[in-house]
């Protein structure tokens, strides 16, 4: 099943990957926004990792190699999603184990993701694949959010 997850590289691949992705971000109200945005971010390191079962994006993770002072070397895990009807096929679990084996190969020392507190089906999908929690994250719009 492995071979079913991939590295997602060209536009129409990513242009496949949005209808998984406004499950879990709805405010990306159309498929140029997602192409634009993922584009920017790519410049920055962020790639997505798809799962395709028979032509179409079922799931996916959106990643990035990052480095700070708390943490040192680690992947950050920005998005994972499975598309509705495929939840419960371990499609998530796969891309976790995936996503590990990347930040393993880059030396990284950590994965970390964030959740919403009250996304516990989230947080209890997590808890199961070994996830933990370190710290609470704290933060407020700035101007150019509020527009």
């Amino acid at each position: 099943m492995d071979d079913q997850l991939k590295d997602v590289e060209t536009a129409e691949q990513l242009r496949a990957c949005y209808p998984v992705m406004k499950q879990l971000r709805p405010h990306l109200e159309t498929e140029d926004e997602f192409v634009a945005r993922v584009t920017r971010m790519s410049e920055h390191g962020y790639r997505i990792l798809a799962a395709w079962d028979e032509g179409e994006v079922v799931a996916l993770a959106g990643y990035r190699l990052q480095e700070n002072l708390v943490y040192g070397r680690f992947l950050y895990v920005d998005d994972l999603v499975a598309a509705e009807k495929t939840r419960g096929r371990r499609w998530g679990a796969r891309l976790l184990e995936r996503l590990t084996a990347y930040g393993d190969r880059a030396e990284c020392v950590k994965l970390v993701l964030d959740t919403g507190m009250a996304n516990a089906l989230a947080q209890r999908f997590y808890f199961r694949e070994g996830l933990l929690t370190g710290a609470l994250r704290f933060g407020k719009f700035l101007k150019a959010g509020a527009a």
